[in-house]
C-alpha cells in the first residue's frame, strides 16, 4: 500500500470529457476477455493487454493501472431465438450472436513488479478508488465510438400523420379479400390513409411487385401515407407505413385513428405480408445473398496467420472487405507487418498511439496476418443459429469458426473528419477504398519509407483530337482505380435475355412471379468492358483552341503506367430518381489472367501538331455567322430561327445534318431561346446574379465549379434545376473537363510510378449484395495459396464456388515477367 501511495502523483481522477479505453488495448486487440485481461493507465486513461503494458511503464513511466477482467457466467437456459428484420450481425432486430454474459473482476496492478491489490478495499487512498469510480462509470471511449448497425433504417415520426386530414368518403375497408382498383393484384396492396384507395405498391427490379399505382395515386393527389395491408396487427408498431412525400418508411403515431376512419379494427387482424424493411432482407437473402455467401456449401472454416476475420462493429463490413483485399498486397503486408515491430510502432507514436494512423494500420495488419487471434472461438457451441442445424448452409458452419477482431479505433480513426465514413450508415466500398488510400498517402507525406499505396497508382495519357483541325493534345492525371462502364449491348447471352424478358412480360401478365432459378441476367465479357474504356469516344461542344470555336473532337484515353496492383471498379451503379444509386443487374465474366498491354499510350507522335495553349476565358458561343441557308432550311422545319442559328454556329456551318442532330440533342436546354453572345461586342444575354454558396454546394456533389456556375445560370439559379440540367448534359460536362484540362497540366504526371508488364492475375475480388451502396451487405475473396478464401466479416473459410462473375471490386496482382 505504501507503494501505491509513493506514485499518487501519477493517478489522476478522470473528468467527464476525458478519453477513457477500457474495452481494447491501443496496441494490439486483447480485450478483458483475453488472458490477463486489460490495463487501464490510471493517468492517461489508455487500455493495455497484459503482454503489452510494460510498453506503456518503458515509454511513460506510469506506474499505477486498473485491471479488469472478464469470466462467462453459467447460464441455465438458453435465450428465445427471434427472427431477424434488419441485415446485421448482434444488434437488435438483426441475427442474434447469442453472445454470453461476463462478469468482471477489478485489481489495482503496480509495474514494474505487478503488485497486486484487490478493488474493491476501504484501505485503497482515497484518490485510487476515485480514480476507479470514475473510470467504471464512465462510457468508454471505444463505447462512444462504436457504431450501431442500420440506424438509418429506424423509423420516424412523420409529421404527415400529425396532421393528416383524412377524407369524408364513407369508404369502409373489409379485413381481408383486398384488391388494387386499378389492376388485378391482390398482394403487395397498400391503403392510402387519406381517401382509403386500395392500390399496389411499386415494381421491383425483377418485374415482381406491384404496378407501382400507389405511387401514381400520390403524384395525382398528392396524398402523402399509405399502410400495407397485410402488415397491420394488434401490434401497431409492427404495421409499415410508407410516406410518399418523405420517400421512407416512417411511423405514424395515430395509426390507430386513422385506421378507424375506415373502419378497420386492427385488433383482429393477422399479418399476411412482409413489411418493406423484411422485403428488403428476403431479397437480399435469396439469390445473391447465396451465391455470394456461398450459401448451401460445407465450407472448411480456416485458421492461422492471413486466415484472421473482422468482426462486423455494424454496417461495417465495407471497411472489412476492402482491408482484407488490401492487406492482401505484399506492399502492405511488408510495410505495417513483416518490417514493423508493435513496439516500435508504439514508441514512435504521439502520447495517444489511438490517434496515430500508421500505429492503428501496424495493429491491424498484425492482428489479421500474425495468426493470434484466427483461433477457434472459445464460444463456438453457445453461437449455433438455433433455427438451422450446422452444416446446413455456409452462415451456420462458419459460425463455428472464429471470432474475428473488431477494427473499433481503426474505424474511428479512418472516419475521423469524413461526414459519411465517420457514420453508421453503409458506405460505397469503392469511396472507402479510394479514402483509405488517400489517407495512407497523406500519413507517409512527411514519413520515412516507401508509401504502400503507390502500388494501386498509375498514371492515365487522354489524347484528344480537334475533328476540324486534326490537331491533338495530351492530358495526363493520377488514378488508383480503373473505373469500367458495363456495355450491355456486349452481352453474350442476349438471345437468352430476350427470350427470359419475353417470359416475364407474360409471368406478369398473368399475375405470376418468376423463381429465382428463372432469372437470366446479361452475361458481359471484361474484355468488352476493358476494350469499351479504350474506344475512341466523340466530344460534343469541344473548345478548340485551333479554330478558336467549339466543335466535335476525338478522345482516346491509355494508360502510362501500369501498377503493381490493378483495381478495376465496375460501374454496376447508376442514378435512379433521387439521385438514389442503383444496382445494374448483371454478370461480368472475369478471368483469372489478363493482358492489358494493348492499353498502353504510345505518347505524341511526330507527326502529330498540338493544339494551340488553350485562352484563360472560353467564350460560351463563337464571334461567327449563321449560314442564312442552313438556318432557312431550319426554320422551314418549324424550328424558331434563334435556335436554328445557333445550330448552325455551333456546327461551324458544317451542314444541315450536323446542325439538326445538334438542335435535337440540344432543343431541351434552358438556354436554347436565349440571346446569341458574341464575343468582342457588348450584346449579352441576360445574366442571372449567382449565390457563390450555391455554387459550393454543387461543388460539394462533385462537380466542377466552371460546370456548376453554368448550369445555374441556365436554370435562372435553381440549385435543385441546376443540378438536374449537368446531370441531362454529359457532354456539357464532358467538354468542360477537356477545356479545364488544357490549362491544369496535372503536376503529378511526372512522378514516377510503378510500372512493368501489362500481364496480371486475379488476386481478390469485392461483391456487393443488396440494391444500392447504401443498403446490403460486402463480401471479400482473395486467392492464398492457389485456392480461393472467402472473408465475410468474421467468417472465415475455404471458397467452393468463388462467384468471381459478381464482384464490385476487382484487385489483380502482376504477373511476374
Amino acid at each position: 500500500m505504501e507503494t501505491l501511495r509513493s506514485h499518487l502523483s501519477r493517478v489522476r481522477i478522470p473528468e467527464p470529457s476525458y478519453r477513457i479505453y477500457k474495452q481494447e488495448c491501443c496496441v494490439s486487440f486483447s480485450t478483458p476477455r483475453s488472458e490477463g485481461g486489460l490495463f487501464i493507465d490510471l493517468y492517461s486513461f489508455l487500455a493495455f493487454g497484459k503482454d503489452y503494458v510494460m510498453w506503456n511503464y518503458e515509454k511513460t513511466g506510469n506506474p499505477v493501472y486498473l485491471n479488469i477482467q472478464e469470466t462467462p457466467k453459467q447460464v441455465s437456459e438458453s435465450r428465445p431465438h427471434k427472427k431477424p428484420t434488419l441485415l446485421a450481425i448482434g444488434v437488435e432486430g438483426g441475427f442474434d450472436s447469442k453472445v454470453p454474459e461476463y462478469e468482471e473482476t477489478y485489481r489495482i496492478v503496480i509495474l514494474p513488479d505487478f503488485i497486486s491489490l484487490l478493488y474493491p478495499s476501504v484501505e485503497l487512498p482515497e484518490k485510487v478508488r476515485l480514480a476507479v469510480d470514475g473510470i467504471l462509470a464512465a462510457v468508454g471511449a471505444e463505447r462512444k465510438e462504436e457504431v450501431a448497425a442500420w440506424t438509418a433504417d429506424k423509423k420516424q415520426v412523420s409529421p404527415y400523420a400529425l396532421s393528416l386530414q383524412q377524407v369524408q368518403n364513407g369508404v369502409k375497408v373489409p379485413p381481408s379479400g383486398w384488391k388494387c382498383s386499378k389492376c388485378d393484384k391482390v398482394d403487395n396492396l397498400w391503403m392510402n390513409l387519406t381517401d382509403g384507395t386500395i392500390l399496389c405498391g411499386r415494381r421491383n427490379w425483377d418485374g415482381t411487385g406491384g404496378n407501382n399505382h400507389a405511387l401514381e395515386h400520390y403524384q395525382e393527389t398528392n396524398y402523402p401515407l399509405a399502410v400495407k395491408l397485410g402488415t397491420i396487427t394488434a401490434d401497431l408498431e409492427g404495421a409499415d407505413v410508407y410516406s410518399y412525400a418523405e420517400d421512407d418508411t416512417v411511423e405514424d403515431p395515430l395509426l390507430a385513428e386513422h385506421l378507424a376512419h375506415f373502419g378497420i379494427d386492427f385488433s383482429s387482424l393477422r399479418k399476411t405480408e412482409m413489411t418493406t424493411a423484411e422485403r428488403e432482407l428476403d431479397q437480399n437473402t435469396n439469390f445473391d445473398w447465396n451465391r455470394i455467401q456461398e450459401k448451401g456449401k460445407e465450407l472448411e472454416p480456416l485458421f492461422g496467420p492471413g486466415f484472421t476475420g473482422l468482426a462486423n462493429l455494424g454496417n461495417s463490413c465495407y471497411l472489412a472487405s476492402v482491408v482484407q483485399a488490401v492487406f492482401s498486397t505484399k506492399d502492405f503486408q511488408r510495410y505495417y507487418y513483416e518490417n514493423v515491430k508493435l513496439d516500435d510502432a508504439f514508441k514512435q507514436a504521439p502520447a495517444d498511439p489511438t490517434l496515430d494512423l500508421h500505429m492503428q494500420l501496424s495493429k491491424l495488419a498484425h492482428g489479421i496476418l500474425s495468426g493470434k487471434y484466427a483461433v477457434p472461438s472459445k464460444k463456438g457451441q453457445d453461437n449455433e443459429v438455433a433455427e438451422e442445424p450446422k452444416g446446413k448452409n455456409a452462415l451456420t458452419s462458419m459460425l463455428q469458426g472464429q471470432d474475428g477482431i473488431p477494427p473499433r479505433m481503426f474505424k474511428s480513426l479512418i472516419g475521423t473528419g469524413h461526414p459519411e465514413f465517420a457514420s453508421s450508415r453503409q458506405q460505397d466500398a469503392l469511396e472507402f477504398f479510394q479514402h483509405f488510400l488517400d489517407q495512407v498517402e497523406q500519413n507517409h507525406v512527411a514519413a520515412v519509407g516507401e508509401d504502400p499505396a503507390r502500388c494501386f497508382k498509375f498514371c492515365v495519357e487522354e489524347r484528344i483530337m480537334c475533328s476540324v483541325s486534326k490537331k491533338v493534345k495530351y492530358t495526363k492525371k493520377t488514378d488508383n482505380i480503373l473505373s469500367l462502364n458495363i456495355p450491355l449491348r456486349a452481352a453474350v447471352n442476349k438471345d437468352e435475355v430476350a427470350a427470359y424478358e419475353k417470359n416475364l412480360a407474360q409471368k406478369e401478365l398473368a399475375g405470376e412471379k418468376l423463381s429465382d432459378e428463372e432469372i437470366v441476367r446479361p452475361r458481359v465479357p471484361l474484355s468488352a468492358c476493358l476494350e469499351n474504356f479504350s474506344a475512341p469516344e466523340e466530344v460534343m461542344d469541344f473548345y478548340s483552341s485551333a479554330i478558336n470555336a467549339r466543335t466535335t473532337a476525338i478522345k482516346t484515353t491509355r494508360l502510362a503506367t501500369f501498377p503493381d496492383y490493378l483495381v478495376l471498379h465496375m460501374r454496376k451503379f447508376v442514378l435512379a430518381a433521387g439521385w438514389v444509386p442503383k444496382k445494374l443487374d448483371v454478370f461480368i465474366d472475369v478471368p483469372d489472367e489478363i493482358d492489358i498491354s494493348d492499353m498502353r499510350s504510345k505518347g505524341p507522335q511526330p507527326d502529330e501538331q498540338f493544339l494551340p495553349e488553350t485562352p484563360d476565358g472560353i467564350p460560351e458561343q463563337v464571334d461567327s455567322a449563321a449560314d442564312e441557308a442552313i438556318v432557312s432550311q431550319l426554320a422551314d422545319m418549324g424550328f424558331p430561327r434563334i435556335r436554328c442559328e445557333k445550330a448552325a454556329i455551333q456546327t461551324l456551318n458544317s451542314g444541315l445534318e450536323e446542325a439538326m442532330n445538334w438542335l435535337l440533342v440540344h432543343m431541351d436546354d434552358p438556354d436554347i431561346d436565349d440571346p446569341i453572345t458574341r464575343v468582342g461586342n457588348n450584346e449579352t444575354s441576360s445574366v442571372t446574379a449567382l449565390n457563390e454558396s450555391d455554387v459550393e454546394t454543387l461543388v460539394s456533389f462533385g462537380f466542377l465549379p466552371e460546370m456548376a456556375r453554368k448550369a445555374l445560370k441556365a436554370t435562372g439559379g435553381d440549385m435543385e434545376r441546376a443540378a438536374e440540367w449537368i446531370l441531362n448534359h454529359p457532354e456539357e460536362s464532358m467538354a468542360m473537363e477537356l477545356d479545364v484540362g488544357a490549362c491544369t497540366q496535372d503536376t503529378q504526371a511526372e512522378v514516377k510510378y510503378p510500372d512493368g508488364s501489362g500481364k496480371y492475375r486475379l488476386l481478390a475480388f469485392v461483391s456487393h449484395m443488396g440494391t444500392s451502396t447504401q443498403s446490403g451487405h460486402y463480401v471479400c475473396h482473395v486467392r492464398k495459396n492457389d485456392r480461393w478464401v472467402i472473408f465475410n466479416d468474421c467468417k472465415v473459410a475455404v471458397s467452393g464456388d468463388p462467384p468471381k462473375d459478381m464482384g464490385y471490386l476487382y484487385f489483380f496482382e502482376r504477373v511476374p515477367s
